[in-house]
């Protein structure tokens, strides 16, 4: 089929399923990994390498607007203090679970560490609707949670850019392997931070007084792509370059000027990230999950059962009562973009093979159907607990 027939059916699609999916009440992502999976089903061959292109940059721009838009690294700081424990648990307790499950089926220790990786990140935004509603987005909790969920993301970027370098190894690294890998990633780091501190305010002030249209938009976009690159350059993850130099702009005046926002955010939700959703949708093999089997229900059930004890551990040593945990713990489980980017990178590398790809797949769309109805549940439960 032509690509470009393919490109219009894939972004049709994407956005009429992601519409349905919306009005029933949830996130549209489902609908645009159905319109993948459907569209595999008929015709459309995922190993395209137009549309792995495509699906690429729709994973560049998902992190790049997750660091350029929602990540304050001023807000950040302000509350790593309270937020830091209850975050440290909701990434080590799934984590470890993750990476016990792939032992207990005898995978490869980069397997392993795959799964762990891939059970740690939260997507705070499948929970902030319910929170929205039952009015606890502005509660001690909810602001909690919402701290918690991005210095998760944080979090679960690093641990993915050192999988990622050990990965191209191919064996446990060695100490110096370690250090080479490390070193990599705190010279990149490094250079990003200089760029973000002193180069790129510099250059949006220029650039803000260019007469050429759309000029700061352009350089914003350039950004995105010279990121992603770089980190490429240092053996990181084209994804993992893409976050940080969002975040390096993400205070920036000039750069994040509200109509700038809006196209990148256009550009990126419009076209790019429908486009990888339904890839995900595209690569889903759906007699590999029937073949997974326990292993399967066992990711499920442990990736959202890790994330519930993990969060109530951490909410509870922070000072928290026991409904407050609960809620924390159950608003953190839900699983989304960030995961589903991880994911695609580890399959696209041959980290992951299909049965473990659609297994997590599979335990994403579960924790984005059931979180927010649970999340509910306990705030409901703990109101009527309170009032009697």
């Amino acid at each position: 089929m032509n690509i470009l027939l393919q490109l219009l059916l894939i972004l049709f699609l994407a956005k009429i399923f992601a519409e349905i999916i919306e009005r029933a009440g949830f996130p549209g992502i489902l609908g645009e990994m159905a319109a993948g999976i459907f569209l595999g089903m008929l015709w459309i061959n995922p190993d395209d390498d137009i549309l792995s292109f495509f699906s690429m940059l729709g994973a560049i721009f998902l992190l790049f607007i997750v660091g350029y838009k929602e990540i304050n690294l001023q807000e950040v700081k302000a509350s790593i203090k309270i937020a830091l424990i209850p975050t440290l648990c909701s990434v080590i307790v799934p984590f470890s679970f993750g990476f016990l499950l792939g032992k207990a089926f005898n995978l490869e220790f980069i397997e392993c560490l795959f799964i762990g990786v891939a059970f740690s990140p939260t997507s705070i935004g499948v929970s902030v609707r319910t929170l929205i509603d039952l009015d606890y987005l502005s509660k001690k909790i909810g602001s909690t949670m919402l701290s918690s969920a991005i210095l998760d993301d944080i979090i679960g970027i690093f641990m993915f850019s050192v999988l990622i370098s050990i990965a191209t190894y191919h064996h446990i690294p060695t100490s110096m392997q370690l250090m080479i890998i490390g070193g990599k990633f705190v010279i990149f780091l490094i250079i990003m931070i200089i760029l973000g501190w002193k180069v790129f305010p510099v250059l949006f002030t220029y650039i803000h007084k260019m007469q050429v249209k759309e000029s700061i938009f352009a350089f914003v976009f350039m950004i995105a792509i010279f990121s992603a690159y770089l980190a490429e350059v240092f053996s990181l993850h084209a994804v993992i370059g893409a976050f940080i130099g969002g975040a390096c702009l993400s205070s920036i005046p000039f750069a994040k000027i509200e109509d700038v926002q809006n196209k990148v955010s256009g550009i990126s939700y419009g076209i790019f990230v429908p486009i990888f959703f339904a890839y995900i949708g595209l690569s889903i093999d759906l007699s590999a999950i029937q073949g997974a089997g326990l292993f399967a229900l066992l990711v499920i059930v442990l990736a959202l059962s890790s994330k519930l004890i993990g969060g109530f551990i951490g909410t509870k040593i922070a000072g928290f009562n026991s409904y407050d945990s609960l809620i924390f713990g159950v608003g953190m489980m839900p699983r989304a973009g960030v995961e589903l980017v991880f994911i695609s990178a580890g399959r696209g590398l041959g980290i992951i093979g299909d049965e473990i790809f659609s297994a997590i797949v599979l335990m994403i769309v579960v924790s984005v159907i059931v979180s927010p109805a649970l999340l509910k549940l306990v705030i409901e439960y703990k109101e009527r607990s309170v009032s009697t």
